[in-house]
């Protein structure tokens, strides 16, 4: 696990994404369909210990597309859902 430590908070309503593989391609095919469902920054590539890929992109969680935005709309808590028991 890579752990960023005082990284900022993306604004509200997008969320940062870290795609780690062994290969560019695979990152980028992983990246791909993560853009056919969100609004997207452009990617940012860099190397990855033990030779893989490390991508960062940022999406537009308001601005989903397609099966994002259903998903989204039924997986959002009500404003009385608290954390679930198995999460911290």
């Amino acid at each position: 696990m890579y752990a960023v430590e005082n990284e900022a908070l993306p604004q509200a309503g997008h969320a940062e994404i870290r795609i780690v593989a062994a290969t560019p391609e695979a990152a980028r095919a992983v990246a791909e369909v993560i853009r056919r469902c969100f609004a997207g920054t452009e990617q940012r590539s860099y190397p990855a210990p033990e030779g893989g890929t490390r991508l960062h992109l940022t999406v537009d969680t308001e601005s989903a597309a397609g099966p994002a935005r259903s998903w989204l709309t039924t997986s959002r808590p009500s404003a009385h859902t608290g954390a679930q028991d198995d999460e911290v």
